[in-house]
């Protein structure tokens, strides 16, 4: 059987994806599953074993799209996210069984809709996933194995356990610290000496970046600014033993690998660790919503900087 999965948005919202593709071939070790990514998620598809060929969406034409997946002469599709380009390009393409949410416009060019409503956040957005494929397989199995994106960390074991903060989110968060507030985090735990602080930074955190260096003051923190694939930035998280950053994609990188993690979310339903938790196991994941009254977020932080004192004794202890 060969199946098409779409999830052609952003990095996290890819990760999410990842659990619906592994269970679907532990459910049908013989079918073919390919998935249709924008660009930057190329790398970790190529990475996960359980996904057998890539499209990378490029931003082409209805047309042609429709031309590519007609060639790929897919059984059936599972459109985890839609809009009504890629469900005009699979009518098109005449996929025989395509599965969809029934949300928006462009559910009518589904021949099978699910009703789910997932603005009322009954579960989280991989949870959402995972029940699309419950509708067609409905005896599948959905666990799945911890960490299910596994890659070989690409920093060689060390004496220090490494604590990275990432303040720069691409735009892609309703919540975050400021640098000034991450620098402060670190300077909490500096003195630990069995703790190496790491900074990082992806495409597009320049002016985090900037901000860092101009307000980091005495602290000693090494600093990385990726510049390779997200595959090689998730080898690097790997490496860590807590990542703290906002609910963007790294976060769910780091959820993926196994990697423990603090992360802050806005005080909303929609944008909650409720639906946006991580793939990975949630005993390592230490969520935060951040509250919007001033005196709430002092409290909070106060909160955060007793909890993070406490994981990095525990990690070196």
């Amino acid at each position: 059987m060969n199946i098409l999965i779409l999830r052609n948005d952003k990095i996290g919202d890819f990760i999410t994806a990842l659990p619906t593709c592994y269970i679907l071939k532990q459910h049908l070790p013989d079918c073919r599953i390919t998935v249709l990514i924008c660009p930057i998620n190329q790398s970790i598809a190529e990475a996960c074993d359980f996904i057998d060929d890539v499209i990378v969406d490029t931003g082409q034409s209805t047309t042609q799209l429709a031309k590519t997946l007609k060639q790929h002469q897919f059984d059936l599709s599972f459109t985890l996210f839609s809009n009504t380009r890629v469900a005009v390009a699979q009518w098109l393409a005449r996929i025989p069984k395509r599965i969809a949410p029934a949300t928006k416009i462009a559910q009518v060019f589904y021949n099978q809709r699910v009703i789910q409503r997932r603005s009322q956040v009954k579960m989280a957005e991989f949870e959402y996933n995972m029940a699309l494929i419950q509708s067609i397989f409905h005896d599948i199995n959905t666990d799945y194995r911890q960490p299910l994106l596994q890659l070989k960390p690409n920093i060689r074991e060390q004496d220090k356990k490494i604590i990275a903060f990432h303040p720069g989110f691409g735009g892609s968060s309703d919540a975050n610290l400021t640098v000034d507030e991450y620098i402060e985090l670190s300077k909490s735990i500096e003195d630990n000496p069995n703790i190496q602080i790491i900074f990082t930074f992806g495409p597009g955190d320049d002016n985090f970046l900037k901000a860092f260096e101009k307000n980091k003051g005495s602290l000693e923190a090494q600093t990385f600014v990726s510049k390779g694939s997200v595959a090689d930035f998730a080898a690097l998280i790997a490496s860590f033993s807590l990542f703290i950053s906002t609910s963007t994609g790294t976060f769910h990188l780091a959820s993926a690998v196994g990697t423990p993690t603090m992360t802050f979310f806005a005080d909303s339903l929609f944008a909650s660790s409720k639906r946006w938790k991580g793939i990975g196991d949630e005993s390592l994941q230490h969520n935060y919503m951040l509250p919007q009254d001033i005196k709430a977020r002092h409290a909070m932080f106060k909160t955060v900087k007793n909890d993070l004192k406490e994981l990095a004794k525990n990690l070196t202890t």
